[in-house]
């Protein structure tokens, strides 16, 4: 009982030293800066509590949850020696774990108001609902696509630097083309689809991949989905731009 106690409080422990760098600079340029104490200090506290707690059951689910199971599919998919389910797999995973980011959801509300008062649509509901939800769309359908190109790469063994540098250069040249409204948009989609959720689970499958397929070293190989998720959005937006006018 004492040991599952004195464990508990490592967890919580160690979330709070994590948050204790953002307190502390919050903390100096509210008091030394700004020169005024904190509004509704016990709201706060309890605010800072929360984020305590739910930071560390955050982090504790990750490790014995999610970690776990997306390790387990990407050994159960390598060992069914099945590439279409392997990709297909990938495939939903970004698609599904994006679509319904919260992050996402916001930001693309937030463009397709912007684009109404910008008259780059018609400022009516409906004109602004389908921006925002082919916006959406047009994201998550490009973080499947990462996700398939990450998964083909670690199984043939391409260099991630090579497709990451290939990638940044097609960035730049649809630039060029792309409506200025839009450029903005399309190079902070690529941060709000890396999401708590999809981060855990494609670190996972692309170290459990790595672990399962023989030549193929976890360290040097499981790692760099994440980088095609967040590149990938950024060229699928640009392109969106373009196609939308």
């Amino acid at each position: 009982m004492v040991r599952n106690v004195l464990s508990v409080a490592r967890l919580f422990g160690a979330s709070g030293r994590d948050l204790a760098p953002v307190v502390l600079a919050v903390a100096f340029f509210q008091i030394v800066v700004i020169g005024q104490p904190f509004p509704d200090l016990g709201h706060l506290l309890f605010g800072l509590a929360s984020v305590v707690i739910g930071l560390t059951l955050f982090v504790r689910g990750l490790k014995i949850g999610l970690f776990p199971l997306g390790e387990a599919l990407a050994h159960g998919l390598a060992h069914k020696r099945n590439l279409a389910a392997l990709l297909g797999f990938a495939f939903c995973l970004g698609f599904g774990t994006t679509v319904a980011e919260p992050a996402l959801i916001a930001v693309a509300d937030e463009a397709a108001r912007v684009a109404a008062a910008a008259n780059v649509i018609a400022a009516t509901d409906a004109a602004i609902a389908d921006y925002a939800l082919d916006l959406r769309l047009t994201v998550a359908l490009s973080v499947g696509v990462a996700l398939v190109i990450g998964v083909f790469r670690l199984l043939r063994g391409w260099p991630v630097h090579v497709l990451i540098i290939a990638g940044y250069v097609l960035v730049l040249v649809l630039t060029l083309f792309a409506p200025a409204e839009i450029i903005g948009i399309a190079y902070d989609s690529g941060g709000v689809t890396t999401s708590t959720i999809t981060v855990p689970l494609v670190a996972a499958l692309g170290v459990g991949l790595a672990s399962t397929i023989r030549g193929r070293n976890p360290m040097v190989d499981g790692f760099g989905l994440i980088a095609f998720a967040s590149l990938m959005p950024v060229i699928f937006v640009l392109v969106f731009g373009m196609v939308r006018g």
